[in-house]
């Protein structure tokens, strides 16, 4: 697949940092796969993964790695969140993904965009740290957990789990914007898209 000027594949980047793109899965909070997601791939403005390169290479030094649950995502997939947060009687997911918070809540509490996501300017990314043998480090919450839990502030978790989210935001502030409500979401400080949003497939 041919991508728009300055998009990259991250594997094109840097192939060491893990993919784990829930989207392209049934292991996400619709329990589906998401529209506008045809592979596992992660997509990025280059100068997004360029950022995430030296990240990694920071933590290979502590025998750590970047995992990467989503990149790049078009406005299909935003829009495919917004007709099922709208549809009250699916609640496959309620149980793993938000046992705690009302879905109709999702717009108002920011877990979702109301019309446009900044994932769709290519530069924001949602990722972990995890160990060499694939072992995720301790986060307090899965990824897309939708509470309070997995506000990069909550007073719940443990403090290893707050020890890690500290790495994580330490070393990703250099070049990226953390979002307070979701320990794992990042935006590039310097995006080169920042009033643009996209919506060509992940191939």
């Amino acid at each position: 697949m041919s991508l728009p000027d300055n998009f990259v594949y991250l594997e094109d980047i840097d192939s060491s940092i893990i993919q784990d793109i829930k989207y392209f899965s049934d292991d996400n909070f619709i329990g589906r796969p998401i529209k506008g997601y045809s592979a596992a791939r992660c997509i990025l403005t280059l100068p997004a993964a360029l950022a995430l390169a030296k990240v990694q290479k920071i933590l290979q030094q502590q025998s750590l790695s970047l995992k990467v649950f989503d990149g790049y995502r078009p406005q299909t997939a935003v829009n495919d969140f917004i007709d099922w947060a709208k549809e009250p009687s699916d609640q496959k997911m309620k149980t793993s993904f938000y046992p705690r918070v009302n879905k109709a809540d999702f717009f108002e509490q920011g877990y979702i965009a109301a019309q446009r996501s900044t994932h769709s300017r290519g530069s924001t990314v949602d990722l972990t740290i995890t160990r060499m043998d694939n072992i995720d480090l301790p986060m307090g919450s899965s990824f897309d957990f939708m509470d309070e839990l997995s506000n990069y502030h909550s007073a719940e978790i443990s403090d290893e789990a707050r020890k890690n989210r500290l790495l994580l935001r330490e070393i990703m502030q250099i070049d990226f914007k953390p979002y307070d409500v979701e320990w794992w979401h990042f935006t590039l400080k310097k995006e080169p898209f920042p009033d643009q949003y996209f919506d060509f497939q992940v191939l």
